[in-house]
């Protein structure tokens, strides 16, 4: 893993990044999948399987059935999501410290509107220059499209000294796709490990990212005369 050039902008993802949502999207897939006739996966699976958008993903699980299928999820999934959402642990130090040194973004493959009222319900949306969701961009991570509409808010361009946090091999992709550093949160126990994730960098949680970024915001001493 190399070592991290100071962020001149951090875009973050959302779930299981910065927050635990786990519980509304597995009963919106459970509600779908068993109004279609599926098996509902278990939480566990939820995690290990949902990666990709809602776009990519239903047409390949229900066929042509997809869009009744994505209602469906949809109902379920706004009926309860703000009450079960709870943020990761050293989230919102770690993102007050960020904002306390670079503009923010998001990039995340929920969609926008439900992203943009789960940021409003914990009180983080001022944080950001922009929060962006499935069905903002033309296409959705790991695609660069998204990642562009938060360079652009952010006032900056792709570079490595931008860093993409997430928590996934597919959010170290999406980094690399648009030119970023590939910042890990957690050990990726979800997805393989950190070795499958294969980041540019790792932080073991949200307390340890809050810390490092506290140590950048100091001055550096100057030397004794």
């Amino acid at each position: 893993m190399t070592r991290l050039p100071p962020p001149v902008a951090i875009i973050w993802d959302w779930d299981n990044t910065l927050v635990d949502g786990w519980a509304a999207i597995a009963a919106g897939l459970a509600a779908a999948f068993t109004e279609h006739g599926l098996t509902p996966w278990t939480q566990d699976q939820v995690k290990a399987r949902v990666r990709r958008s809602l776009r990519e993903t239903f047409p390949e699980i229900f066929g042509a059935r997809w869009e009744a299928a994505r209602d469906t999820f949809y109902r379920e999934v706004r009926a309860q999501h703000l009450q079960v959402l709870t943020p990761m642990p050293g989230a919102e130090a770690a993102l007050r410290a960020a904002a306390a040194l670079v503009p923010l973004a998001v990039n995340s493959n929920k969609q926008g509107p439900l992203l943009r009222a789960e940021a409003e319900a914990l009180g983080w949306a001022p944080l950001f220059t922009r929060l962006v969701g499935a069905g903002d961009a033309e296409a959705d991570k790991p695609d660069p499209a998204p990642m562009r509409l938060g360079l652009v808010a952010c006032g900056v361009g792709a570079s490595p000294a931008v860093w993409y946090v997430g928590d996934t091999a597919l959010d170290m992709q999406a980094a690399r796709n648009a030119g970023c550093s590939a910042v890990l949160l957690g050990d990726a126990a979800h997805d393989g490990g950190v070795g499958h994730a294969n980041p540019d960098a790792v932080f073991a949680s949200g307390h340890a990212l809050a810390e490092y970024l506290q140590c950048l915001a100091k001055p550096v001493p100057t030397g004794q005369i």
